[in-house]
């Protein structure tokens, strides 16, 4: 419990200012990162053998879903009047923090390459 409430802060504290909503969803995404980085931890590993890069790592995937959940909410496309303004791709900045945390806890997990077929 107690590193659940650590990656929490530390996505608080690298979010910075959000409302209360956003608050309250990015408690739950980072529950499910703290479960789905412990799982893919290699065998003998917990998350307190890597504790700084578990916190790292989990808060940075719980970021990059809330970037994701946030810029899912914004239309592709905004018109007023003759103005219009759209998006393209996916967001650059969710993209950055997802990769940013395979990068921090690559060396913690199991190796998951394997051949499905010649």
């Amino acid at each position: 419990m107690i590193l659940n409430e650590q990656v929490y802060a530390q996505a608080l504290l690298l979010a910075g200012e959000l409302e209360q909503k956003q608050m309250a969803l990015l408690r739950v995404l980072c529950q499910g990162a703290n479960n789905a980085l412990a799982s893919r931890l290699r065998d003998g590993l917990t998350p307190e053998d890597c504790k700084a890069d578990f916190v790292a790592a989990a808060s940075l995937f719980a970021l990059a879903a809330l970037e994701s959940a946030l810029e899912g909410s914004v239309g592709e496309e905004f018109r007023a009047g003759d103005l219009t303004v759209k998006r393209s791709g996916g967001s650059a900045a969710s993209n950055c923090l997802f990769n940013q945390a395979e990068l921090v806890i690559a060396p913690y997990l199991e190796d998951r390459f394997a051949f499905l077929g010649v």
